[in-house]
This record gives structure tokens, sequence and C-alpha cells, in this order.
């Protein structure tokens, strides 16, 4: 079905004043009008007649679907609401993830309702002032859409609070109270509304536990409000960052009729409302301050961000490891050399113009011919006075057997501390080679060092989860098959597991000789961070742990393994900082190797 030009063409005009109703200073690009469903679905609508999306700030109208539900002659109205969602709520993706962080808390076993909800809230708080502030006709909006009520108990409570809102005759907008309970939830959204406009995070979670009941009793999200979901996509094509991190206020989470703010210091039930649902078991089990991975990408998938569990657990895991980077280790080499003129040569068209040397080609002749005057300078290299530091490569072993957690679901210690060693490698120039290891021939790696951020994290946010036996193929074809001219150093992140490096590999080779011969190639050290159920270098009582003791100090003796034992996964972390302490400070005063 396409359109005349009228209805276009007025649309159009409309956008200047839609802008003008939040500030006559108000800039966003001109709205994207579809003529038709096709057309609208190719931009990311479906289901609604309007959508944002936080990305390019661009606002998306289906003009058919206006036609539809017969809103022509609301295009102010539409448009001045779908602006807010840029301007008051979300605003940005980073406000919008935030918000939707807050009710999922709220939202125990119906997490995946976060957005619909945020969405539902975030429309509240701005039809409520374009009704009341700027005096568009938003109930007649809702008029329109409401097309014959539902029986949906969603739809009729966020209806019955816009009635509340706006002192509207009940049921005028198809909003509906089958008991004093309902009423009184109602009274309470519109509350929530009028008194956290200015702290809508906090108004958030009221809002959610607000509706989780009503959620709870309905297993489909009603057809209506399918049609008000403008924010459904939001978050596509962009990413939030500071979100592994949970904020304070998510724990605020209390329902709105025991709110103080909202109701004073009335007993919640003389108010009314249904009996709130307990929220303290809805507080994630996770590590201290930081959302599990599964958290941060519910979140994510709620605000509208279409990833896979891996591409998020990349993200989760550079995310966390940002502010824990640290310089990598490197190794004085003998000078640096330094650039020196060695006259010139004739600039021909074809190389590079920043090449010319003008006051040469000048020097030549005063007037310029490209090809036939302009010359370019030569340069050799001299020893300079100033000692040069080549970084360390990285080559990195992290144990992924099934006593492992998958990174893509729990946090893993071991991912993050390889994330951080192999982001500090990366920023300080060196290259990296990661192998996951499991059981035998139970592994995945960048096969070679690298200097690509991303493939380094998609190996190292893998998971296995085998048996145990490390990869002693891979050490060899590394440091022994294939030597390299620059120095790397070899870490292993693991438990007591680690000591199958010195088992018989494929070939019958003694794991004992490879270790020794990489280590000597590699010409950058060892180091093997381990957590184990003892006290090294203490000697345990058991027997099954004397054995593995023995074995691993004598690779620390005889093969200068630089053994770093931790006594739990977390403490993994703090291997980065002990790394550079001891391998990157002490080589200030090195000599040359």
């Amino acid at each position: 079905m396409m359109f005349g030009k009228s209805l276009l063409e007025q649309w159009q005009s409309s956008w200047d004043e839609a802008l003008s109703v939040w500030s006559r200073y108000t800039q966003l690009r001109n709205p994207l009008l579809c003529q038709t469903h096709l057309e609208a679905s190719k931009q990311g609508l479906n289901g609604s007649f309007a959508m944002i999306r936080l990305s390019d700030q661009a606002v998306v109208v289906d003009l058919e679907a206006i036609t539809k539900y017969k809103l022509q002659d609301y295009a102010v109205e539409i448009l001045a609401h779908e602006i807010g969602h840029h301007i008051l709520s979300p605003a940005t993706l980073t406000d919008h993830a935030r918000m939707i962080a807050r009710i999922h808390v709220c939202l125990p076993t119906l997490e995946d309702r976060a957005g619909m909800v945020a969405n539902l809230y975030s429309d509240l708080l701005i039809n409520n002032y374009l009704q009341r502030q700027k005096g568009l006709r938003m109930d007649e909006v809702y008029q329109r859409i409401d097309q014959g009520g539902s029986q949906s108990k969603v739809w009729q409570l966020y209806m019955r609070i816009y009635e509340q809102l706006w002192q509207l005759k009940s049921g005028s907008l198809g909003g509906k109270s089958d008991s004093d309970a309902m009423e009184g939830d109602a009274w309470l959204g519109a509350r929530i509304i009028k008194v956290y406009a200015e702290d809508w995070l906090k108004g958030a979670s009221r809002f959610a536990s607000l509706l989780l009941p009503y959620l709870s009793e309905e297993k489909n999200t009603a057809e209506q409000i399918a049609k008000l979901l403008d924010t459904k996509h939001a978050g596509a094509g962009h990413f939030p960052s500071g979100l592994s991190n949970k904020e304070q206020g998510e724990k605020d989470n209390i329902h709105p009729s025991l709110d103080p703010d909202l109701v004073g210091e009335t007993n919640a039930d003389s108010a009314g409302t249904r009996r709130p649902i307990e929220l303290e078991h809805t507080q994630s089990s996770g590590n201290g301050q930081f959302r599990e991975p599964f958290e941060y990408g519910e979140i994510l998938k709620s605000a509208g961000i279409d990833l896979s569990d891996h591409q998020i657990a990349v993200r989760y895991y550079r995310e966390r490891s940002i502010p824990m980077l640290v310089p990598f280790p490197s190794k004085k080499q003998c000078v640096k050399t330094d650039l020196i003129p060695e006259g010139t040569a004739l600039w021909e068209p074809g190389d590079p113009i920043e090449e010319i040397d003008w006051f040469g080609s000048m020097a030549m002749s005063q007037e310029i011919i490209p090809g036939v005057t302009t010359v370019k300078r030569e340069w050799g290299f001299d020893e300079g006075s100033e000692p040069e530091r080549e970084p360390c490569d990285l080559d990195l072993y992290v144990d992924c057997s099934g006593s492992m957690p998958n990174p893509q679901r729990l946090t893993s210690f071991t991912t993050l501390a390889g994330t951080i060693l192999c982001l500090s490698a990366l920023r300080a120039g060196a290259a990296v080679q990661v192998t996951l290891w499991s059981g035998k021939n139970q592994f995945k790696t960048t096969d070679g060092f690298v200097r690509n951020e991303e493939r380094v994290l998609n190996v190292l946010t893998d998971y296995l989860g085998g048996a145990t036996a490390f990869p002693i193929h891979v050490l060899r074809k590394t440091h022994i098959e294939n030597v390299r001219p620059r120095n790397s150093h070899i870490v292993i992140l693991s438990d007591d597991g680690v000591t199958t490096l010195f088992d018989k590999d494929e070939k019958g080779n003694s794991g004992w000789d490879i270790s020794k011969r990489a280590l000597d190639n590699a010409n950058g050290g060892g180091t093997m961070v381990l957590n184990l159920n003892w006290d090294f270098p203490s000697p345990p009582n058991n027997e099954w742990m004397r054995e593995h003791d023995s074995t691993l100090k004598k690779a620390q003796s005889q093969q200068h393994w630089d053994i770093y034992p931790v006594t739990s996964w977390e403490a993994m972390t703090d291997f980065a900082r002990a790394f550079s302490r001891k391998h990157y400070e002490g080589a200030e005063n090195d000599s040359t190797d």
C-alpha cells in the first residue's frame, strides 16, 4: 500500500514542531518515515508503529501502521514522544542498560520481560510530561490504539495508571480495576511517575516490582503492549560500557507500597494494594560488585543488543580487565637505531606525496615539475645512544577442564587473569598466543602469535570442559620445531593438573625434555600460576599431593619454572601485578641479554 504525498509531507512538516515541544535548541536527524511495513521492517521496525535507535539517534515511523490505527492527525504527539526517548528516557544506551539492570533484579524468573517493562515505564514518564506540561493529546492516541479493549491485566493496569495521572474517567483509555488491590496498584503507579520523575532510575525498580505479580499471571505479552514497544531494538548496533559492574542503587528494590516516599508511613495493607512478592532472594549470588556473565548477557539482550553468548563473554572480560591492565615485561636490546639523511632521489608520480622534500626540490629548480624537479630524502640507519626496550611475547596456556566454570555463564578467574595478561601484552606491543586445553586432543589455540585482540579473546572465552591433559605438542611445535627470533614468556594458568605437562607426548617424547628445551628456546622464562589444595612449598601430608608437590618442586629447581601458588581462583587476578613486578620492574636494571 502506497500513500499520497499529503500524509508524508504532513509528518515531515510536523518534525520541527515536535522538536520545539522539548526545546527550540533540540537537534536530531530527520525521522525515517517509512510508507510501508516492508520498508519499516528493513529499518528494524516490526510490531509497533514507531521506534527509536540509540546507535544513530534515529526515529523510525511506519506510516502504513499509522493509517491502520487512524493516527494520521497525531504526528506531533507521536514524533514528540519518540524524541522524548532520546532526551528524557532512556536518552542514551548506557542509561537504557542501567534502567534495565534495575528492573532485571525485580523480575525473578521473568528477567526476559525487563526490556518490555523498561519501555512501558519510559513511555509513562514521557507521555505524562507531554500531556500535563505541553498539552499534547496523548490520551487520544491511546484511545485509538485500544480498539475495543483487552483482557490483559497488565494492559488494564497500565491504562488505569494513565487515567489516574490525567484524572480521566475509569475505562476511558481501556483501564480497568477488578479489585481494590488493583485500583491501589494503579494509584501507586501514578505516584511513581509523579514522585520519581527526576530520579527515574530509582522509580524503575518500583515500577517493575509493581508489575511483577501481573506479569506472573500472563504467559504471553498482550498484543496491545507489543504495539507500544518502541525501544525494543533501541540498542541494536551499539554497545554500552560499565555494565559488568553493579551499581549501588540496584539493591534498592523495595515494593512501592513499602516506599515512604510514595505512601508515607502508612501500612501497606491499609493502602489496599497487593501484598508484595518478597525479592530478597533475587539478589545475585555473584562475586561482590560484579555481575555474572549470564546476567550481563540478559541485560544486553533486553536492551535490544543481538549478540551470541560467546560475543557477550568477549566484551564482559574485556570490560572487567581494563581497570587491572598492567605493563608487560620487556627486555633491553643493544641500542635503538637513529635515522640519518643520505642524500636525495627523484620523486616520481605514484610515490607518496608526503615523501617530497620541498626544500631539496626548490634547490634544484624554482619551477616545480612533478617527476622532473621533485626529489625525496633517503635515509640510513645508525646506532643510537638510547637503549631500546622490546616486550616479550606471551605464550599463554589456560586450563579449561571440567573443573573450571564456563566463562560464558559464570565468572572464570582463569579467563579474567588471562585477559589481563593478554591485553597488557598487546598494549605493550607484544604478540600473543593463547591455548585453551582440557583432555587429550581437546584444545583450542590462536594458532600462532597474533596481535589481534578479538582473536585472542575469542579463544580465551571459549569452553572445553573435558578431562585434563596439557597440550605438550603445542609447546613443542611453538618453541622446538619452530624456534622464533623474538623472546617469549610461557605462562600456564591451572591447578595440580599442570603436572600432565611432564607426561609423554603423542610421539613418545618426554614432557620433561620438551619443557626444558621450550624454556631455553623461548628465552623469556616460564611461570605457572596454580590453584593448589596444599600450602606450596610446604610438604603436604597427603600421598597424592606429595607426588604432585615433588613434581612441581623438581620443575622449579631443575628447569627454573617460576611457580606462583594461589589459594583461590579469585587470586588469579593478582598474578598480573605480581608478574609485572617480578619481570618488568626488575628488568630496568638488567644488562642486555
